[in-house]
């Protein structure tokens, strides 16, 4: 049999109906190779149209390909047309590049990616045979893509899954795309063959993105150590929170760890609410209390503080982006002022937002415009709002298609184009820095432009505006010369629709934050990174918070009682025998490190001294401070208590995410805390707590209690008395002893540990 050279349609139905159909159902006819859906799944299976091989913005070896085959066309004139067309040979088709490459039969910088008897090499093979032609209007069109199973939770001995692909299209047929699917996995708990197998390495949750053209599925897995002699332990629940923490608990062979104790509760919540420590004789009066509902009573105390209001005024601060260089001193007073102005009032969060969407007018008029002010571009405003609000990170389609979401480049730009119209005008600048274009002193409008467009880059034309997932549009482009009065606003429109109760994402999104701020973790984590290849750890429990948080009207302090009150917030951070490993279930509190302006905060609150910050009155916490890093001129050196800040993660509010605040440990923070300049002014420092205990005449061991008390929420152990108490009475400074003390106190884990 000879080979099929020509372009006559029936000659070459006649030959192909001779070879071995390969999935032939998706085709338009017997044994017919589609580009689209054939060779494009062909070389996404190679790996070839990955950032790191020629999908590359620039390319390989001068081949380039759309990022992931987002881009048909343009991949077909690369495979068929560049370099003399000797990618691809019709007249010789083992000859073709795309052939000799991948199977390295040429040097191949790549490496070996299919082999000569593997269906990758008969698909391409034949499709250059066919002539190398483009069906673009006659392929069939993908619809569905079913994936089996979409989670699984394999319990020792069972190590390996397989997954099946079945792709449904437009005519109809249905195919079995196994084989020809890419599976990509999540980390190094597992690997997936060539054909779909997934086996384990490690115990523990991972989630593999199976992907054919542009669909993707997730397949959540969990790999669950047999235990032998497991038994699940009988736990009450407080609320639903708990059922549905306790259930998958159960799933995965785990027992959630005891409840805390009291003192490690008073100590939890405040620092959770307030930013701060309990008073030594709060906590003590707490722990004494035999009320059953101590526990309740006291999360309704401290949210009615004004210190709570403080506290999370500061997590709004930071993603708004509150910071002096861009708003000015006035206008970051303001604007902190606004934030905990709602917060204390216990506005509802749905209203908060539409009051940041649609604000308008002076920045010190109306301070929820800063939101406009401090982001002032129609991308970066489109970005940030999509992050915190709809827990969306769309930065990877401004360039392409995102790799990882259903979000497209035209997705981008029209989301993009509903901010294009947002101006403002400069009444005043004084600043002191000439060279410095981006800063501003003084006091800015906000307003809704008549006119203004966003470039769609794709296209090179005006991005039609919609709401983010939208079809239908806000405003069309040629519409830009209507009269003020008759064109729609479109930042009202998109105040009204992210916050709208049936809009599902921003209740989402807005849960997932909230829980993180109290559990340390989000149930989608990161938290602004919502999308299928990032699936929730506990979807029906998100569903449930969402839920009640839009039946409750977006009621915040409401959520934060439901969550506090559960017995999964109260859980020990000790580990039991069965959940030592586990950071994603929450069986237990994981312990984290206190916050840059916690860690001030309470040092100043257990050595009894305020801080002092230049340019703020005397008593101003660290928690309270309106904003980021202080514009200073060039001769004017930040402060002690500035500088700690900075070593331990306070963000410069420079991005609108979480991920900006570090709260990891360094060798730089430990040196602050052993022998840093802030903690050394903190014990030396006259008129503080140490100087107050030794002025009482009180004897060493309460002044020993006192101090453990109020650093650590509890007494001292039996043997930590008599070591320190010991150490005191032989000193023969004992405020030099006393400040020792403290020091270790300080320096605890116990104390930089939020557990």
């Amino acid at each position: 049999m000879r080979l099929f050279k020509g372009n006559n349609p029936e000659s070459m139905k006649i030959f192909l109906a001779t070879l071995l159909a390969v999935g032939g159902a998706a085709s338009l006819c017997a044994g017919e190779v589609s580009f689209r859906n054939d060779v494009m799944a062909v070389v996404s299976k190679a790996g070839c149209n990955l950032g790191t091989c020629h999908g590359n913005k620039y390319g390989k070896g001068g081949f380039k390909l759309s990022l992931r085959g987002q881009d048909p066309d343009l991949d077909w004139l690369a495979l068929t047309r560049d370099v003399f067309a000797r990618r691809t040979n019709p007249l010789e088709p083992d000859q073709s590049l795309i052939l000799l490459k991948p199977t390295t039969q040429l040097a191949h910088e790549g490496g070996l990616r299919f082999r000569k008897d593997s269906e990758e090499y008969a698909l391409l093979r034949r499709w250059i045979a066919d002539g190398s032609t483009d069906d673009a209007e006659r392929a069939v069109k993908l619809e569905r893509l079913d994936v089996t199973p979409t989670e699984r939770f394999l319990i020792e001995p069972a190590e390996e899954v397989q997954i099946k692909v079945l792709a449904t299209f437009s005519d109809g047929t249905k195919r079995d795309l196994t084989k020809l699917a890419v599976y990509e996995t999540a980390n190094t708990l597992a690997t997936v063959s060539h054909d779909g197998l997934v086996r384990r390495e490690k115990f523990g949750e991972t989630t593999v993105l199976v992907r054919y053209l542009g669909a993707q599925v997730p397949v959540r897995l969990a790999f669950v150590p047999a235990r032998p002699g497991f038994k699940w332990a009988e736990t009450p629940a407080n609320n639903f929170i708990d059922q549905h923490i306790f259930a998958k608990l159960r799933t995965v062979r785990m027992n959630p760890s005891a409840l805390c104790t009291d003192n490690e509760f008073i100590r939890r919540a405040h620092l959770d609410l307030l930013g701060l420590l309990p008073a030594a004789e709060e906590a003590r009066a707490f722990v004494a209390d035999k009320r059953k509902d101590k526990r309740a009573r006291l999360i309704d105390r401290l949210l009615e503080r004004p210190e709570h209001a403080d506290f999370w005024a500061l997590k709004w601060a930071d993603l708004l982006r509150n910071e002096e260089k861009v708003l000015d001193r006035k206008g970051i007073q303001n604007f902190q002022h606004w934030i905990r102005h709602s917060i204390a009032e216990n506005k509802p969060l749905d209203q908060f937002v539409r009051e940041i969407l649609s604000a308008r007018g002076s920045t010190y008029l109306n301070p929820a415009a800063n939101f406009y002010r401090a982001t002032r571009d129609p991308v970066t405003r489109a970005e940030s709002a999509a992050q915190l609000f709809l827990g969306t990170r769309l930065q990877c389609a401004q360039c392409h298609n995102h790799p990882f979401d259903r979000w497209t480049q035209d997705d981008y730009y029209s989301w993009a184009g509903v901010f294009a119209r947002v101006n403002y005008k400069v009444l005043e600048n004084k600043r002191r820095d000439n060279l410095d274009s981006h800063e501003f002193i003084g006091e800015q409008i906000v307003y809704a432009a008549r006119s203004g467009e966003v470039t769609n880059a794709r296209t090179a034309r005006p991005a039609v505006p919609r709401l983010l997932g939208e079809r239908a549009a806000l405003s069309k482009p040629e519409t830009r010369n209507q009269k003020p009065e008759t064109q729609p606003d479109r930042l009202d429109a998109l105040a009204r629709w992210l916050t709208n109760p049936t809009n599902d994402r921003f209740a989402r999104s807005q849960v997932n934050r909230l829980w993180y701020q109290l559990m340390g973790r989000g149930i989608v984590d990161p938290i602004d990174d919502f999308r299928p290849t990032n699936p929730p750890s506990h979807p029906a429990l998100l569903d449930a918070l969402a839920q009640e948080f839009v039946a409750h009207k977006f009621d915040v302090r409401h959520l934060i009682r439901l969550i506090m009150n559960s017995r999964a917030y109260q859980l020990s951070a000790e580990p039991n025998d069965t959940n030592g490993d586990d950071e994603v279930n929450y069986s237990h509190v994981v312990p984290r490190r206190l916050s840059a302006e916690q860690l001030l905060d309470t040092g100043h609150q257990v050595v009894g001294t305020p801080a002092k910050f230049s340019g703020y009155p005397a008593g101003l916490r660290a928690g309270q401070l309106p904003g980021g890093t202080p514009v200073r001129r060039g001769d004017m050196k930040p402060s002690s208590p500035e500088m700690f800040l900075g070593v331990f993660g306070k963000p410069s509010r420079l991005l609108t995410c979480e991920c900006e605040r570090s709260g990891e440990t360094t060798m730089g923070q430990a040196f602050q805390l052993i022998t840093g300049p802030s903690i050394n002014a903190l014990l030396t420092t006259t008129d503080n707590r140490l100087e107050r205990l030794l002025a009482a005449n009180k004897p060493p061991g309460e002044m020993i209690a006192e101090l453990y008390w109020t650093a650590l929420t509890r007494p001292p152990t039996a043997k930590e008395l008599i070591t320190t108490t010991a150490y005191l009475e032989k000193s023969k400074d004992r405020r030099a002893a006393l400040e020792d003390v403290t020091w270790g106190l300080l320096n605890a884990k116990e104390f930089v540990l939020r557990k």
